[in-house]
């Protein structure tokens, strides 16, 4: 089966075809350094034969007239002295006259010699010239060939997209409708998802309020059949109390497991305060709900116990085989004896709380808490707009928000002390305002706008998406 090509396949193609170019500019290069320069030659010497005409004056050593008959004594003493050298200057002479005609046959052989060399040295100088000029011409037609071959591959490229470009316009034309048709598919596919994930979204909330309901419909009809015998034996009927639970208690559970988070969840999020209660005992969680936190100290060997004006939270917390008990917190703190708390912990509660109630709920905390113990209070940070935007007000028992700020002068007013505030929970910084990167090479008056740009940017981001929570940390000494 053949297989589409790939654009992996087209950038080793491509790699594999800058590597051969590499090498073959680096042989192309090694050759042009490696053609040798034509030698200078030298011209063809000269024989020197300035002395030649000299040695044919002088090379006859004996006079070429006959010695006369002896008429004296004196040339009778000649005669006789000729008689005994006048051999060796003959014979010397014979030598002269062979010794001066091999030099005058060498010197014609020098000559023509001479005139050899000279001719061998300007063949041999044409010919290196000619081999230089060779060199010179396969350097160009090398640099030229593969200009060449490519062109006649472009020429060969181009009468083929002649052919095919009609038929590829059509096949990308086909290609485009059809995405086109599958990108409107994919969006109404998308939209009956999110019309179907929202109907489960909806099957689900009100199941879990068809559930609680139901729950709490039990446990009240339960409850009124064990208080039937004494109705019956003329017991008045008993006056509801404030905070008492009331039908709708399971209401807010419903809210809380739809906008809160799951259980797991908020475990993972209260795991952090778990060690600000180590070594602890009789520690009070107050605004339990569900238990989370409870449970998470109960696993790190801690002993506690909830407290939660929503009478179907307690009932969840006691399901659990946790300790909680149904009350508010003033009313709660103020029944017990001073000193008697090891910790008290308090998620997303104080902002339910009215002023004045708050104030007083820390006085009494204060007295309530042994020496050394902690109070750890989170709710949410009305600094982050987002937060404040996106969780306080969708909350309809939230009752004020209160700024960190106010909320350790708080604390401290009502005498704790190393009062610490710990923001929690940070806007995912993929979803924050994006800044412009800067281009240096861009003219003034763009950068100049960037710069203005990414400054707004990061002051929105500090209002609107900081930290979404934050806790205050406060220790009775």
């Amino acid at each position: 089966m053949k297989h589409p090509v790939s654009s992996s396949d087209l950038e080793r193609l491509e790699q594999e075809r800058v590597d051969a170019d590499e090498a073959y500019n680096r042989a192309l290069t090694a050759l042009d350094r490696a053609v040798p320069a034509p030698p200078a030659l030298p011209g063809a010497p000269a024989p020197d034969d300035h002395l030649i005409p000299r040695l044919n004056e002088i090379w006859k050593v004996v006079p070429g007239e006959p010695v006369p008959p002896a008429r004296g004594v004196r040339t009778r003493l000649a005669g006789f002295v000729w008689r005994l050298v006048g051999p060796y200057f003959e014979r010397q002479q014979a030598f002269n006259a062979a010794l001066v005609e091999h030099i005058n046959r060498s010197m014609a052989v020098a000559r023509d010699s001479s005139a050899a060399t000279a001719a061998l040295s300007d063949s041999l100088r044409d010919y290196v010239d000619a081999v230089s000029r060779f060199h010179s011409h396969l350097i160009v037609y090398l640099q030229q060939v593969t200009l060449y071959v490519d062109t006649k591959d472009r020429r060969a490229a181009g009468g083929l997209m002649t052919v095919y470009d009609p038929a590829i316009a059509a096949v990308s034309d086909e290609l485009l409708m059809r995405w086109e048709s599958m990108v409107a598919r994919e969006q109404r596919f998308a939209a009956r998802v999110d019309a179907v994930n929202g109907g489960h979204d909806d099957i689900r909330g009100t199941l879990a309020v068809v559930q609680q309901s139901t729950l709490t419909l039990k446990r009240e009809l339960e409850r009124l059949l064990a208080a039937a015998p004494s109705s019956a034996a003329g017991a008045e009927p008993a006056i509801p109390r404030a905070g008492e639970p009331t039908i709708d208690s399971y209401k807010y559970v419903g809210f809380e497991d739809r906008f809160r988070g799951a259980q797991d969840d908020i475990r993972q999020r209260l795991t952090d305060y778990v060690p600000d209660f180590a070594g602890a005992s009789d520690v009070l969680d107050v605004g339990c709900g569900r238990g989370e936190f409870l449970d998470l100290l109960r696993s790190a060997g801690v002993g506690a116990r909830g407290l939660d004006v929503n009478h179907e939270m307690v009932e969840v917390c006691r399901a659990r085989g946790l300790e909680a008990n149904e009350g508010d917190a003033l009313g709660y703190l103020q029944s017990l004896p001073d000193g008697s708390l090891g910790g008290l912990f308090a998620a997303q509660v104080v902002e339910h709380l009215e002023p004045t109630y708050l104030m007083r709920t820390l006085d009494a905390a204060y007295h309530t808490l042994r020496p050394g113990s902690h109070i750890v209070l989170e709710t949410i940070n009305p600094a982050c707009w987002y937060a404040f935007f996106a969780s306080y007000i969708r909350d309809l028992t939230h009752v004020r928000p209160i700024h960190p700020d106010t909320l350790q002068y708080l604390l401290t007013a009502s005498g704790f002390q190393r009062v610490e505030i710990r923001y929690r929970a940070p806007y995912p910084e993929h979803e924050k305002l994006q800044l412009i990167p800067p281009d240096p090479n861009a003219p003034d008056a763009v950068r100049a706008a960037v710069d203005t740009l990414n400054g707004n940017a990061s002051r929105l981001n500090a209002l609107l998406f900081t930290f979404l929570d934050y806790a205050a940390v406060a220790t009775r000494l």
